[in-house]
């Protein structure tokens, strides 16, 4: 059977990784397996279409951080409970109350909200988003922060904003969106706002993969348990790299690649995949 996100996390084991210092979240559930090194972050909104509230996006932020140096997490998968990953922020609890605020208070909501996604970049760890139903507004975006996306077949995605009179270019969506898609595709998401299904995100690129509906946790699992048995020191200078070589010229990239690189070549893992291939045994990467 596929494995069910919506069920109970087990409690996060005390004493075993001093860098994981975080109180279980109140607001959706983390189950970290140390057994496959593997962290599981589910939305459990299910009623509300695992909608955002401010206590969500905060604690999410909190969360990423904490993953971030957590020795014993070596990737990181993020899904939703029920019939959809998420519809962005709840227009109960986030956007009648935004109606209240004045431009300093608006400002310091939308920052927050670009915080999560920093908080999902500069995560070292790699983050696998398991997609499921919809996926619009700032779960797009969330989405569109991760590493890697495998969705179901209903997972349709929609950048909303526009639709309701915002700007398109919300958490970053602008900066992410055309690296992933092209200027182009990016332009008519992010302003027509319109819904696409999977064949046609997977066609684009924006989803990397599609899989049969209650299928995605178990196959962005799977993807995140191989890139743990990986190397976590490469992977996460090759996600550094990703983050900061779009800003930099060719001859720039290039130094910092080939600075990257050396140091990579004195990293053990570099030592232990030659010794695996010369023993003719799968690498036992640190």
């Amino acid at each position: 059977m596929p494995d069910d996100p919506s069920r109970p996390a087990p409690a996060i084991p005390a004493n075993r990784d001093e860098s994981l210092r975080l109180d279980p979240p109140r607001s959706f559930l983390l189950d970290v397996d140390e057994g496959s090194s593997v962290a599981r972050i589910t939305l459990n909104r299910p009623e509300r279409l695992n909608a955002l509230t401010f206590e969500v996006y905060d604690e999410l932020r909190s969360v990423f951080r904490v993953l971030h140096s957590a020795h014993s997490v070596r990737a990181v998968v993020i899904t939703g409970a029920g019939r959809g990953f998420c519809t962005g922020g709840d227009v109960e609890e986030i956007i009648g109350a935004l109606f209240e605020r004045e431009y300093e208070g608006l400002l310091a909501f939308t920052r927050a909200t670009c915080d999560l996604v920093l908080a999902i970049r500069r995560c070292r760890k790699p983050v696998v988003a398991a997609l499921n139903g919809t996926v619009a507004g700032a779960g797009a975006v969330i989405a569109t922060a991760c590493d890697v996306r495998v969705a179901a077949e209903s997972a349709r995605i929609a950048f909303l904003f526009t639709r309701v009179g915002l700007s398109g270019a919300d958490m970053g969506a602008a900066w992410m969106l055309p690296r992933i898609v092209g200027l182009g595709r990016a332009s008519e998401l992010l302003m027509t706002g319109a819904f696409v299904d999977a064949a046609e995100a997977h066609r684009i690129g924006l989803y990397n993969r599609v899989v049969p509906d209650g299928d995605a946790v178990a196959a962005a699992t799977a993807l995140a348990e191989e890139l743990a048995r990986g190397p976590s020191f490469a992977l996460e200078v090759t996600k550094d790299a990703l983050n900061r070589e779009a800003h930099m010229e060719l001859e720039g990239a290039l130094e910092d690649e080939a600075r990257a690189q050396a140091a990579c070549m004195l990293n053990p893992n570099f030592r232990e995949a030659y010794r695996a291939f010369t023993e003719k045994r799968p690498p036992r990467f640190e």
